[in-house]
């Protein structure tokens, strides 16, 4: 795809003129990095970052059945959310693979946003019009109504503390509430994929860039910076946040990935997948299927995603992610690997990078867990 046929964000003038490097993600030009991907990647483990992610997709789901169709259409126990709360969630097809993971924000009584990933957006709507048939429910397409900016570290609720008067004390983890940051209305989220702490806003994109300078003005004297892609994806790796495509995708089932907890058999009706998700718990139950598992490097080579794990002369598993930690100061990956070689510690396992077997440790994710 040309550059010329990317979709654009509202920040995309900002980027440019931050000299940013710029990259195709999922049909979005998107900022990589603007300078030092691992400065970045600190600010925000120390400080603070400031992130576009506008590329990501926001459907809104209404009426008076809108809970009924999302329990029916996603694994998840919608119905149990509360006005204000959000929920990690994931909607499977009929087979049990994975589409995509998601965020459901309740907004009201019957109103929902869901947001996907930027890669299965089109698909999740198509998913959730399709499954819609029959509710009492509106499924709408809002990926042009939103900008969506993050500000993430631990300085992060000080500087947007600044520009709101919303009680961002009060507000939990996974917790969205209405209210204005310099001025301009914005629903204001308490969730991340950093492993820090941090807030994701969203807006109308003519709202963007006025909210943008605004974060980026009160957070000078507090090393904020702006922030790319790719930091965004290390500090998910080391704390151990699955990507789609990656640690997720429609061959994996959520038990064939560890996160079968998400799948809630107990809600009332039936779901997509129920029957293919019952088989695939109970196959987990009796047979455990590979499990994720952190990789630690004893050398410098970095493994990549697809990179064979190996012990004693055989293949154990695959990596599924791996960079340089900028926190640990090695190189990290996460993996399936066999349930035999999947506990911290065990010994004599390595990674089969370009046919050399290079020493890993074994250690329980995440690698990095921030400080309350």
């Amino acid at each position: 795809m040309s550059s010329s046929e990317l979709r654009r964000t509202a920040l995309d003038a900002t980027h440019r003129a931050l000299g940013a490097t710029m990259t195709d993600f999922a049909g979005w030009d998107m900022p990589l990095r603007y300078g030092s991907e691992r400065e970045e990647h600190v600010a925000v483990r120390t400080r603070a970052g400031l992130f576009d992610l506008s590329h990501m997709g926001e459907i809104t789901v209404t009426g008076p059945q809108a809970a009924e169709l999302l329990n029916f259409a996603l694994v998840g126990n919608i119905g149990t959310v509360k006005p204000g709360r959000a929920r990690y969630t994931m909607i499977c097809r009929e087979d049990g693979g994975i589409l995509d993971d998601l965020i459901v924000y309740r907004l009201g009584e019957s109103e929902y946003m869901v947001v996907a990933n930027a890669s299965n957006a089109q698909g999740v709507l198509d998913a959730l019009t399709e499954r819609a048939a029959g509710f009492d429910a509106e499924v709408r397409d809002d990926r042009d109504a939103y900008a969506l900016l993050a500000v993430q570290g631990p300085k992060s609720p000080g500087i947007l503390a600044s520009l709101t008067d919303a009680d961002l004390d009060g507000l939990k983890y996974y917790a969205g509430l209405p209210g204005t940051v310099a001025g301009v209305p914005a629903l204001i989220a308490r969730t991340g994929y950093t492993g820090e702490d941090g807030f994701e806003l969203f807006v109308k994109p003519e709202h963007a860039v006025e909210v943008w300078q605004a974060l980026t003005r009160a957070g000078e004297g507090a090393g904020l910076v702006p922030c790319g892609l790719s930091c965004r994806d290390t500090l998910r790796l080391e704390a151990g946040m699955p990507l789609y495509g990656n640690e997720l995708t429609t061959s994996l089932t959520p038990f064939d990935a560890g996160l079968g907890r998400v799948v809630k058999f107990e809600k009332e009706g039936d779901f997509v997948g129920r029957a293919a998700l019952t088989e695939a718990a109970e196959r987990a139950a009796s047979e455990p299927p590979r499990v994720l598992v952190g990789l630690v490097a004893e050398g410098r080579r970095v493994p990549r995603a697809g990179y064979p794990v190996v012990a004693g002369g055989e293949v154990i598993g695959e990596v599924t992610s791996g960079a340089p930690s900028p926190t640990l100061g090695k190189p990290i990956a996460m993996a399936y690997v066999d349930p035999a070689h999947a506990a911290p510690g065990t010994e004599g396992v390595g990674v089969d990078i370009r046919g050399s077997h290079e020493p890993y440790e074994v250690v329980a994710l995440p690698f990095y867990k921030r400080q309350k």
